[in-house]
């Protein structure tokens, strides 16, 4: 099982679970990140560092965000890694928590 970024992440683009993951699985573009699944290792350190609740367990993604699967393995053969936190996006602290982000995102 891999771990999953859902949605809430497109806008905010938080990267302290970027910080711990120990393999770094994460990959970065314009205002989302994403989860390499052919390398997470399903550490779980990931999901408590992200300030917007936006990383669940493959089998634990709600109805409403399973296309984040897909779209996860997808942007991940796309975007290069990125192994250092940074600065959320200036206007990060608004996004959080909005619904119907999807359209927000920039490939």
């Amino acid at each position: 099982m891999t771990y999953v970024v859902t949605e809430n992440c497109i806008a905010c683009k938080y990267t302290d679970c970027v910080e711990v993951c120990p393999v770094d699985c994460f990959r970065e573009g314009e205002n989302f990140l994403v989860i390499d699944p052919e390398e997470c290792i399903d550490c779980t350190l990931c999901v408590a560092e992200c300030p917007a609740e936006a990383i669940f367990a493959e089998d634990e993604v709600p109805a409403e965000q399973q296309h984040c699967i897909a779209l996860n393995a997808e942007l991940a053969r796309e975007w290069k890694p990125i192994i250092a936190r940074r600065d959320p996006l200036a206007d990060a602290d608004d996004w959080n928590g909005i619904e119907g982000k999807l359209k927000q995102l920039k490939r």
